[in-house]
């Protein structure tokens, strides 16, 4: 198929297309178009991510696991009290888990 006839396939299509057809349309070749973010050319991400980095090696910062992410997660959206003294149990005796439960009070 040539580029003419494609272009008239299309013209065709978009005079006779319903509102909803013409919107998906649009958002599918918008996308196609777009300028794309490329993190990894971005200055300033990569200065903070470095920053970041230097600051965990050289212990300034503390990481924090997967699974204390979920239960301080899981605490902050626990609705009743039963529930949220069950998950401050599992925590146990952690000082720094304790400090942050400061913060929900």
């Amino acid at each position: 198929m040539t580029i003419s006839a494609i272009k008239e396939k299309l013209h065709s299509f978009i005079d006779t297309a319903k509102e909803k057809q013409l919107a998906e349309l649009y958002l599918f070749i918008a996308d196609k178009f777009a300028e794309k973010y490329d993190w990894w050319e971005d200055e300033d991400f990569i200065a903070e991510i470095d920053r970041r980095i230097k600051d965990f090696e050289s212990g300034k910062t503390k990481g924090v696991s997967w699974e204390e992410v979920k239960l301080k997660a899981r605490l902050r959206l626990a609705a009743d009290k039963d529930r949220k003294m069950d998950l401050m149990k599992q925590a146990g005796s952690d000082p720094l888990f304790l400090a942050d439960m400061k913060e929900l009070d």
